[in-house]
């Protein structure tokens, strides 16, 4: 964990972006100066949170990555699993979350946010009739008024409690347990 940790700050430190390279295998075991399977532990942890990609092959090396919304809400929904939190909770947090995301939109959003949030109305209202049209235009608005509000918590918690809430985030089922909607993890 002390490794990863220094990883993380070297990443920070030296302000690498997304698709830097923090060098190969053999360069980092000599600037941290501890074992192989320290350093391969250390480097497995950083690339389960999304921190870093491993790149295989004669390019070999680590890169730097950024953490997904997904990658966000499955570890929310494995948190939510292993708490037992009831669907309802979800929803209601989500509740609670968009009015000050429309908030936050209406006081930071720019004239080009503002259009695109328009559009997306216009293309709601103009849905084929079907659900399914509707309710991914209706998702769409919703991330674009995230987007507006400038505030990049509050997005990425938006995000991916829409994904668990909506079911379209791998890993998330929705089970009925003692009358009471579950979020599960797949494999859980």
């Amino acid at each position: 964990e002390l490794i990863a940790q220094r990883i993380l700050q070297q990443i920070v430190d030296t302000r690498l972006q997304p698709g830097d390279t923090l060098g190969t295998e053999a360069a980092l075991l000599e600037r941290f100066g501890v074992s192989r399977p320290t350093l391969r532990e250390a480097l497995r942890m950083l690339e389960m949170q999304g921190a870093i990609q491993m790149r295989p092959g004669p390019k070999a090396g680590v890169l730097v990555s950024r953490p997904s919304d997904e990658r966000l809400a499955h570890l929310l929904s494995v948190f939510l699993h292993l708490r037992q939190v009831p669907f309802l909770t979800l929803l209601e947090a989500r509740a609670v979350l968009e009015p000050a995301l429309a908030y936050e939109a209406a006081i930071r959003g720019s004239e080009a946010d503002f259009a695109e949030m328009e559009a997306s109305i216009d293309r709601m209202r103009e849905s084929d009739g079907s659900h399914e049209s509707f309710v991914d235009e209706n998702q769409t608005f919703h991330a674009l008024t995230a987007k507006a509000s400038g505030n990049e918590v509050l997005q990425m918690f938006w995000a991916a409690i829409a994904l668990m809430a909506s079911g379209e985030q791998h890993g998330v089922r929705y089970t009925v347990q003692n009358q009471k909607h579950v979020v599960k993890a797949h494999g859980a």
